[in-house]
């Protein structure tokens, strides 16, 4: 296993590099497998995989590099994320839900307090930032007030992102709040993703200074650079996406296992011509998925770097791309699972990784209503609008 030096939190650690980080995600593959089906069952990731994650930096990849992290390019983010979602669905998706709004965090407080934030031993930040609560101004700050769903995380967090809307202006903002400060409910009772354990909590009527938050539309960083430039919701396709594809690998590589395994038995299925033609398109569905996908983010990345905005078409096709790597990986899935026959059944790598696909289509960023906006602005139906989130507006 790759050995990487623990960092100190703060503004005067010394930052992660991001290639680093890459080969120690790598490395992590027999400990993050080991440990999937026991989080699969107890709800929540193995803490032995959790310090890992930490001490690599994986947690700290989209942390600005002031703050001691890798602030990595969108493009180093996904094949980290890929290579985490790999070994285990739930650990991959923890991880970029922890390192995204971490980060985002760092990026858009002001200097002072982010540096207090990131003082913080293992930080992490989880919660929900797409169904607004209410946040009432008041001297100082505001007064939350709210349920929130989904918050992917949350069991090995230190603070919690929330969005609420301000009443009287009607401005959303993300609100970060320690976790020992809202009440948690545990009702993550649920098919797939089981070890994201990402239950609900809630909040009544509890301050947060303003300098712990900031508008959920920020693309203006005070801290880091051209990664914190790109919006809310176009990271979407940014996580959600090389999750996909993660999950979408290993589960061909887990049915080549079982067809090597099989091969040359009386009436084996998967010794079929169709059953090597459907094998081949789907390796092909799975690599046209990817393509799309890191096509679309080398366009991000360069319009950042010559200081750019992101156009809305490109907007659009980053949506567009995360739609496909999701629902190709569903097809998928559905392959593999009935090319495996009787053994998917019954607990084990595929049945998980068949479940986890299924609670990854159920995201709000993969949601039909986004690819149908999409389709709207490709074929010019969209004139004077603009992508909010999820929604074209």
């Amino acid at each position: 296993m790759t050995t990487v030096q623990q960092q100190p939190a703060g503004a005067t650690a010394t930052p992660f590099e991001a290639a680093e980080v890459l080969r120690a995600a790598e490395g992590l593959f027999d400990l993050v497998d080991g440990h999937g089906a026991e989080n699969d069952r107890t709800g929540r990731i193995a803490e032995p995989v959790i310090e890992e994650l930490y001490r690599v930096g994986a947690v700290s990849g989209f942390t600005p590099r002031e703050l001691g992290g890798a602030e990595m390019t969108p493009r180093q983010l996904m094949d980290l994320y890929r290579t985490l979602s790999y070994a285990d669905p739930s650990t991959g998706w923890v991880t970029m839900a922890l390192a995204m709004v971490t980060g985002l965090a760092g990026a858009f407080f002001d200097e002072d307090t982010a540096r207090e934030l990131f003082a913080t031993p293992r930080l992490g930040i989880a919660g929900q930032g797409t169904r607004p609560g209410r946040a009432v101004p008041v001297d100082g700050g505001h007064r939350l007030t709210g349920e929130w769903a989904f918050a992917s995380g949350i069991k090995h967090a230190t603070h919690l992102h929330t969005a609420a809307a301000d009443t009287e202006t009607g401005q959303t903002r993300f609100f970060i709040v320690p976790v020992e400060q809202v009440t948690l409910i545990e009702n993550w009772d649920v098919l797939g993703l089981r070890g994201t354990g990402s239950i609900d909590y809630t909040l009544s009527d509890h301050f947060v200074p303003i300098t712990y938050s900031y508008p959920s539309l920020s693309t203006e960083p005070v801290t880091g650079g051209d990664l914190y430039r790109i919006g809310i919701g176009n990271y979407a396709s940014l996580n959600h996406g090389p999750w996909a594809l993660g999950v979408g690998r290993r589960l061909l590589d887990e049915l080549a296992a079982v067809v090597r395994a099989k091969t040359g038995r009386p009436g084996a299925a998967t010794d079929t011509a169709a059953f090597a033609e459907h094998y081949a398109k789907a390796e092909v569905q799975l690599r046209a998925a990817q393509a799309l996908l890191y096509e679309v983010w080398a366009e991000i990345e360069d319009v950042l770097a010559r200081g750019g905005s992101i156009p809305l078409r490109l907007e659009t096709l980053n949506r567009v791309a995360l739609n496909n790597a999701t629902f190709s990986v569903a097809e998928i899935a559905q392959f593999v699972y009935v090319s495996v026959g009787s053994e998917a059944l019954r607990n084990g790598v595929v049945q998980r990784l068949f479940r986890d696909v299924h609670g990854g289509t159920q995201h709000i960023s993969s949601s039909p209503l986004v690819l149908q906006s999409a389709g709207r602005e490709l074929a010019g139906l969209a004139e004077g609008k603009r992508w909010v989130h999820f929604a074209l507006k």
